[in-house]
């Protein structure tokens, strides 16, 4: 059906290049706004009735019939309407239909890809600072990037996951500082337990195997500790490595994987921050005010100018994350997206502005908009009808590991993905592990389960191993879906490919959990409406292999996301 909308759309293009020359681009096809109108609106003849000083009716009466005397047309539309002032409907025949199951089945797990196109892509996410276990807004970002991580792979992009933290600086310091006053007997409320410090029962976990000489590994380091309360440096990298190797942990249980490690102070050790403060002077961009340097950041539309380093020394944090940029671009990723909290919206101009002003020293092209960025706000979580109230510093906060311990990792994924990011979004923990409709990662889960039954079943019946069974599907006989729900049911996987690719251009994963939901709501419709295993093959086999083509869309789209797609509930 794919091959066959876009042999329509040319046929579609060719004929307003006959009527209106040059105006082929304006060839698109959308979706009616009521699915009893048909397959395919056309509003073209509105579009250019005005610039051929033409009647729009007359002009699609004039497109209709250039379309009806083209062959595709004559095989594959069953009638062509006139609506309003100049809509056209298409109706396509059951057969161009049908073809859509033939697709699916064909390309498995690669339906709805596109072949890699040689571009590169680096994607920024959950670049938790090592000061404590993820929480459960770490856990959205993580759900988000991934999944965006994913959608631009169906793109054909080659993609690049990123996890970037804070090893230094006043954070760690205090993480420090907090253990060392764990190490030596003190505990939050105790006179002399520091108003800054860390109170987490997870602090006193790091002193006590700090004292214990313990050995931990993380992905990107490694530490033993000397066991001396009084070894502070020691201390802090245990307890960065300590803590980074919890956050794996997290992430492992998310399913989450990640090409690189980047750590702040590698921009210092390396060079590149003072290399960068040098080109922003060397641009012109930058003056001394009050003993700060600052950098001319309104000339790049920031609504003030911004301290790059502080009068009592230190830059502030803007800085690094310019040379961090600076880097991507330099590594070859031209293509760029953060996902990161909402709180980070103000730093985004100035950021921005550094890399221009950067960029216009050496010649580097970089475009205006880079990088690109995805916020999201926090999340809510409600458990027994009572908010879990959210507190990093009273150590109280909802870890993403909880989340998970209490729900699942399916669950997890697929609820905090299936809002857009920056709106806010309630997790309800009763509700993720209902097995009921109105839990929808179950409802999309048990559709995907309930055609493997189905489908079980009949191979069971038949005594077909699995190769026969796909070659059976495939070679059905598919003319006996000509019904209106299994028409229903193929035109919701023909949106598949096009729903892809519109989600990675809008960084918008929500869509494919939309989309997921409708096409279960399709399913669970059809098989109320008709029974699969009949007794006439043709029929029976058609109808299997419509269902076999929706459980491998589903699977495919739950891969998306990073849920998994069950065959037994």
């Amino acid at each position: 059906m794919l091959q066959i909308k876009q042999t329509l759309l040319d046929g579609l293009a060719a004929s307003l290049e006959k009527l209106a020359p040059g105006q082929g681009d304006k060839a698109t096809f959308e979706s009616p706004k009521v699915a009893a109108h048909g397959d395919y609106a056309v509003t073209a003849a509105m579009q250019l009735a005005k610039p051929l000083k033409a009647n729009p009716r007359a002009l699609a009466e004039q497109l209709k019939a250039e379309l009806q005397a083209l062959p595709a047309y004559q095989q594959w539309v069953q009638d062509i309407d006139i609506a309003g002032p100049g809509f056209i409907n298409i109706r396509l025949k059951p057969e161009a239909k049908q073809q859509i199951v033939r697709e699916v089945l064909e390309a498995g797990g690669g339906f709805g890809a596109q072949p890699a196109n040689g571009q590169k892509l680096l994607v920024e996410f959950v670049s938790a600072n090592p000061t404590g276990p993820l929480h459960v807004g770490h856990g959205r970002q993580a759900a988000l990037g991934d999944a965006i991580c994913n959608l631009f792979e169906t793109q054909g992009w080659a993609v690049h996951r990123e996890f970037y933290y804070n090893d230094a600086g006043a954070q760690i310091e205090t993480l420090a500082r907090s253990t060392q006053c764990r190490a030596r007997g003190l505990k939050p409320g105790d006179a002399g337990w520091p108003e800054s410090a860390y109170n987490g029962d997870y602090i006193a976990d790091i002193a006590a195997d700090f004292l214990a000489k313990k050995t931990v590994r993380a992905d990107d380091r490694e530490f033993t500790a000397s066991g001396d309360v009084e070894d502070l440096d020691g201390m802090r990298q245990f307890a960065v490595a300590y803590l980074r190797h919890e956050q794996d942990l997290d992430l492992q249980a998310f399913q989450v994987k990640f090409n690189q490690y980047y750590l702040e102070s590698s921009l210092y050790t390396s060079g590149r921050v003072e290399q960068t403060v040098q080109k922003l002077m060397a641009a012109g961009k930058t003056y001394e005010e009050g003993g700060a340097l600052w950098l001319r950041t309104t000339d790049y539309g920031d609504d003030k100018d911004r301290v790059m380093k502080k009068s009592e020394g230190g830059y502030t944090y803007f800085v690094p994350d310019v040379a961090y940029h600076l880097s991507k671009w330099e590594r070859g990723y031209t293509k760029v997206i953060n996902i990161q909290g909402t709180d980070h919206h103000g730093t985004i101009a100035r950021v921005r502005a550094g890399i221009q002003a950067a960029s216009s020293v050496d010649g580097l092209g970089i475009p205006q908009g880079y990088p690109d960025y995805v916020l999201h706000t926090m999340v809510r979580v409600v458990r027994g009808g009572e908010e879990v109230k959210i507190s990093k510093r009273a150590g109280s906060y909802v870890t993403l590991r909880d989340l998970i311990d209490w729900t699942s990792k399916d669950a997890v994924r697929f609820f905090l993905l299936s809002r857009k990011p920056d709106t806010e979004y309630t997790f309800d923990v009763d509700l993720a592990i209902q097995q009921n409709n109105d839990n929808p990662v179950f409802y999309v889960q048990y559709a995907h389960a309930r055609i493997c039954s189905v489908l079980n079943t009949w191979r069971e019946q038949a005594g077909l191993g699995t190769e026969a069974a796909r070659q059976a599907l495939q070679q059905a006989s598919l003319a006996p879906l000509d019904s209106a729900p299994a028409q229903t049911l193929m035109l919701q996987l023909a949106r598949y490919p096009a729903m892809l690719s519109a989600a990675a251009q809008d960084f918008a994963p929500h869509d494919v959990t939309f989309y997921l939901r409708e096409l279960a709501s399709c399913y669970h419709s059809y098989y109320d409406a008709e029974r699969i295993l009949v007794d006439d093959a043709t029929v029976r086999l058609a109808r299997l292999a419509l269902v076999a083509a929706t459980a491998q869309v589903l699977h495919n789209g739950l891969k998306v996301l990073g849920v998994s797609a069950p065959e037994k509930m």
